[in-house]
């Protein structure tokens, strides 16, 4: 059985687990094993998940936050279906998930929680811009993973993603300012950030994000996995 709580509100989700854990233990008369990031060795949780008790008790096992270290949650993600299926109890706790990943826990977990709290402080959507500006895809897939968890909507990531494209291929196809209809400082931060991008990428983008913007809308995608992709194929 596979169990996952996560979320940005790292005290519920853990008090969830932590007592989901505790109930499961004393539920079948076994020990808790914890099993925490900060001692994982490759190849630990594939020899959990294949191991079989000699007496034939059930294990309860309380997996903390495996995406921080990649090749634990490697592990983990390959196993979804065996710690599902097994007559042991996985528990996982996790951060905040992408719509992507989601998909993946859900189709395994019997126990789906995601506990979330408002930010108390409003995120920067603009550094999303900037990210897109300087083609750092891995700063502008961080910065949507954060955006997310901070309650933001995929229309608001596009709706500024597009402005920032705008800007930039208005700067590519104009000699001022004036002419581009922009003030002096983003025309000539734009002008300077052409240089990060290759011949036909702003259209091919600009084209690529309208896409995820109609098909989310007109039901043909999922919003939310299509900005995820458009991100990530950028």
């Amino acid at each position: 059985m596979l169990q996952l709580y996560f979320g940005n509100d790292s005290i519920k989700v853990r008090e969830a687990a932590n007592a989901a854990a505790l109930a499961d233990a004393r539920s079948v008369s076994t020990n808790l094993t914890r099993i925490e990031s900060e001692a994982f060795a490759p190849g630990m949780l594939l020899d959990v998940v294949g191991s079989v008790s000699l007496f034939g008790d059930q294990e309860v096992y309380l997996i903390d936050t495996p995406s921080e270290v990649p090749e634990m949650y490697n592990e983990v993600i390959v196993s979804l279906l065996e710690m599902a299926s097994s007559a042991n109890i996985f528990i996982v706790i996790e951060q905040g998930l992408l719509a992507l990943e989601k998909k993946k826990w859900q189709k395994h977990a019997t126990v789906f929680e995601e506990f979330t709290k408002m930010a108390g402080e409003r995120f920067n959507v603009f550094a999303m811009a900037e990210a897109l500006s300087k083609r750092d895809k891995k700063a502008l897939w961080i910065l949507l993973c954060e955006a997310k968890q901070a309650g933001l909507v995929a229309e608001e990531i596009i709706g500024t993603l597009w402005w920032q494209l705008k800007a930039l291929r208005l700067a590519a196809v104009s000699a001022s300012a004036v002419e581009a209809d922009m003030k002096d400082y983003p025309y000539q931060k734009a002008k300077q950030a052409l240089r990060n991008f290759k011949a036909g990428e702003l259209d091919k983008l600009s084209s690529g994000l309208l896409s995820v913007y109609h098909d989310g809308h007109g039901g043909v995608r999922d919003i939310d996995l299509a900005l995820e992709e458009w991100v990530l194929r950028g």
